[in-house]
């Protein structure tokens, strides 16, 4: 956007476990850039990060934010387009957003916490989305931290790539590659290696005990990055404004340009960044912003956009109108003339355009591969809290769902509720207070119900005859009919075994019309039922008074004493769960997920974390998001899907009828 050589343009993300100082660096790389006439501050509501009411309320951050500004280095001014992004689990949509949009992660680490499962989490997502990475240590300012430590800690937990570039001394840092000093000699001997080992030219000179000129370390470190080898570790405070010029000045130097970075579309072609190449945008993220409308976020791949121009969304199928282009820094919005290559921009009031959609030029057809997200783990029913509430309540939750897609919205027939999605009770409060605000819509939040069923594991025999005689033509309709469980293999739920005519052929779809009608309320409790075989087998009719209606109602009314005799069973959703935790919280855990009725199906380690592996019931998984982080000090996360219906407990059954009979009274 500014008269910047695409070479000079870098691009990153700030990740990180929640309270580890990602928004304090922020507003202090603000006010290194000119962005902020003061340094902002978290504690005080006054960080140009996280501005939202929302933010400033809980004191997190909860949406990922851009900014982009311009900065004199050393040797060369350089365009920064960076994002900040929430540390908390509920928001980690926002985190996996942010990596599409940029070329480099840079993981912050709070020296007086050390890892924790957001930075473990955070790296994770830096390694599935190719990025280049990089650490910052914060916190350094604390008592009781100690930097080489954390520097440990850090390489037996990601590895011994992880090698220091800046670190602290006295008030201030060190840069390791402009320093002769006996302080940082081993560091720097660390790197010198890691730079030689990039090019056969620079690892002979090595050898050979000859020094590498500062060009050469650079170059091989920044070669190194970028296959993988090297994670630069970096010692600033936010809060003290210490070491923010070296941490920028490494980012010049050692992470790469939008021009490096491949991005292939969906069928693995190249997309070219050059400036001059078409337009290819890909939306990862949508705001609904008060003031303007719909805002797309769009980190731009290829090509040059201008105002007042046309482009093709090549997932709707939709030409777009654009009109203005804005450059976003926190709730600042500036209007510009171009975007290119490696920026993030912001396009107002696109009619069909959403996130994951990729914007290209008219005439071409460029898609990119969405942003996966997580699955929802935390379900609530929402209730309109007024009738003018209820006229309004599905334009609110549109609008939020569309902001945030790790959100989601049901509307469950049986249980006959709208269920709210997401990650989790803050997300979820999050969720309810945008509409709120936003909408002027309030809401009651509730447990949802299980959408239990029903199925026999026995033979039941059922018969009944409709009868009913008022003058002229009667009805009349008799029906034989047995239920017992559908084995696996059945290729027919129903089955007609009707000999000799005794009830007609076109009579028998209305008897299996009944049926059906019979099964979306079973004998115990009246949940639907499932997994049943019935055989007609028996009957009488009338030649005059039969009808339709008469064997449809004779069905139902003989498949239900059916079903009360072929020993009926309430079924329960199973949920598979994988539950992720520090390995101190094992046992604590375990029991818990025993507590619950869960079975433990195994256990494995990823990332130095437990996994464990287990089926649970879906009702008492409602609130797990909340009481999992209170259990674990929020060290813990879980994901969740469906596995299959299983045979609920006896007497876990005798409560749950109980209980429906109460409710119904």
């Amino acid at each position: 956007m500014k008269d910047i050589a695409l070479k000079d343009v870098r691009t990153f993300a700030l990740m990180g476990h929640t309270g580890s100082g990602k928004t304090s660096l922020v507003d202090a790389i603000l006010f290194k850039l000119g962005l902020n006439d003061r340094l902002g501050s978290v504690d005080n509501g006054s960080s140009a990060a996280d501005y939202t009411d929302e933010e400033k309320e809980r004191k997190i951050s909860i949406f990922a934010k851009p900014f982009e500004g311009i900065y004199e280095g050393t040797n060369r001014r350089v365009e920064f387009t960076f994002v900040d992004t929430p540390g908390y689990f509920d928001f980690y949509g926002q985190v996996a957003s942010a990596a599409k949009a940029v070329a480099t992660g840079i993981i912050v680490i709070d020296a007086s916490s050390g890892i924790q499962v957001g930075t473990r989490r955070a790296m994770n997502c830096a390694v599935r989305k190719g990025l280049s990475k990089g650490i910052v240590i914060t916190g350094l300012d604390k008592d009781n931290v100690n930097f080489e430590k954390t520097v440990a800690e850090i390489k037996e937990a990601f590895g011994e790539l992880c090698v220091p570039v800046v670190v602290p001394s006295g008030d201030g840092v060190i840069d390791v590659l402009a320093s002769d000093s006996d302080e940082v000699a081993d560091y720097k001997s660390a790197l010198v290696e890691l730079a030689a080992e990039t090019d056969d030219t620079l690892i002979e000179k090595y050898f050979a005990g000859e020094p590498l000129t500062p060009e050469e370390i650079a170059a091989g470190l920044h070669e190194s990055i970028a296959e993988g080898h090297f994670v630069p570790i970096f010692a600033a405070s936010g809060k003290t404004d210490t070491g923010i010029d070296e941490f920028l000045e490494g980012i010049i130097r050692l992470f790469p340009c939008p021009s490096e970075v491949v991005h292939l579309d969906v069928e693995g072609n190249e997309i070219p960044p050059q400036k001059d190449k078409p337009f290819v945008g890909f939306v990862w993220r949508s705001v609904n912003d008060p003031f303007v409308g719909q805002l797309s976020f769009v980190r731009v791949l290829a090509g040059t956009l201008t105002p007042d121009s046309e482009v093709y969304n090549s997932v709707k199928g939709v030409k777009e109108k654009v009109g203005n282009i804005m450059v976003m820094n926190g709730k600042k919005q500036t209007v510009v003339q171009k975007a290119c290559a490696g920026d993030i921009i912001a396009i107002p009031k696109l009619k069909t355009t959403g996130v994951n959609d990729t914007l290209c030029a008219v005439g071409t057809d460029v898609k990119c591969p969405p942003i996966e997200f997580p699955e929802p783990v935390m379900f609530q029913a929402v209730w309109a809290k007024t009738q003018a509430d209820e006229d309004k309540i599905g334009v609110a939750l549109q609008r939020v769902i569309e902001d945030d897609p790790t959100l989601s919205v049901e509307h469950t027939t049986e249980t006959h509720e709208v269920i709210l999605k997401g990650l989790g009770d803050v997300h979820i409060d999050v969720a309810v207070n945008l509409m709120k605000r936003r909408s002027k819509v309030e809401v009651d939040l509730t447990t949802p119900k299980v959408p239990y069923r029903e199925a026999v594991r026995g033979l039941g025999q059922g018969h009944h005859k409709h009868k009913k005689q008022s003058g002229g033509h009667g009805q009349y309709g008799e029906v034989y009919l047995k239920v017992e469980p559908l084995l696996e293999g059945d290729e027919e739920w129903f089955v007609n075994a009707i000999v000799g005519g005794v009830i007609p052929g076109n009579y028998i779809p209305a008897v299996e019309k009944g049926v059906l009608e019979g099964k979306n309320s079973g004998a115990l409790s009246g949940y639907p039922v499932e997994d049943v075989k019935v055989t007609l087998y028996d009957g009488t009719y009338h030649p005059v008074d039969s009808s339709e209606v008469a064997f449809k109602i004779a069905g139902a009314k003989a498949f239900s004493q059916a079903m009360a005799e072929a020993k009926p069973v309430l079924l329960e959703p199973i949920m598979q769960v994988k539950v992720t935790i520090p390995d101190h919280y094992m046992g604590d855990i375990n029991g818990d997920l025993n507590h619950k009725r869960g079975r433990i199906l195994g256990v494995e380690i990823a990332d130095g974390m437990q996994v464990i592996i287990a089926d649970v019931p879906m009702s008492e998984l409602f609130r797990y998001a909340a009481e999992l982080r209170s259990m674990t000090s929020g060290q813990g996360s879980f994901d969740m899907k469906f596995s299959r219906y299983d045979v609920v407990p006896s007497n876990v059954t005798q409560k749950i009828i109980a209980e429906n009979a109460k409710n119904d009274e």
